[in-house]
């Protein structure tokens, strides 16, 4: 089958895809991708957690796998990796979100710092912040205590 579609400007596709595709890597201890890059395994459990939802949609798959390892890759940077251990788990969904949509040519990659200005900007309504809780235990007992 002939690609349908230019690497120079991959298709958008759903974030629910690149979202299974780094759940599976999740369940199968392999979650730290975005850290650490990932393996030829560790891309191949990808792709088949691509194709067991779009079977029948190989262009649609296909532009999804391009789109996760081009996300593997910016993460690779410093600016991002740190970003990532500083936020958490808060900055996956917005990420996910951005690198599914943004434009994208194959050959060069996400731009590091569009990820950056997207991701500062990223509504991340549904996740939880935790810097509330890195408070000085001595100064919230004085503040429970104070008044």
């Amino acid at each position: 089958m002939a690609l349908s579609f230019e690497l120079t400007d991959v298709p958008a596709v759903d974030a629910s895809d690149l979202a299974a595709a780094l759940r599976a890597l999740i369940e199968n201890g392999r979650g730290l991708v975005l850290l650490n890059g990932a393996s030829d395994a560790d891309l191949d459990l990808a792709h088949e957690a691509l194709l067991s939802n779009r079977r029948n949609e190989p262009q649609r798959v296909l532009a999804a796998f391009i789109r996760f390892r081009q996300l593997i890759e910016v993460f690779g940077t410093r600016r991002l990796q740190q970003l990532l251990l500083e936020k958490g788990h808060a900055l996956l969904a917005p990420a996910i979100a951005i690198a599914a949509t943004q434009r994208l040519n194959a050959q060069r990659g996400f731009s590091p710092q569009r990820i950056i200005s997207a991701l500062a900007v990223a509504p991340a309504a549904n996740v939880v912040g935790i810097e509330g809780y890195r408070a000085n235990p001595a100064t919230e007992i004085e503040h429970r205590y104070a008044a």
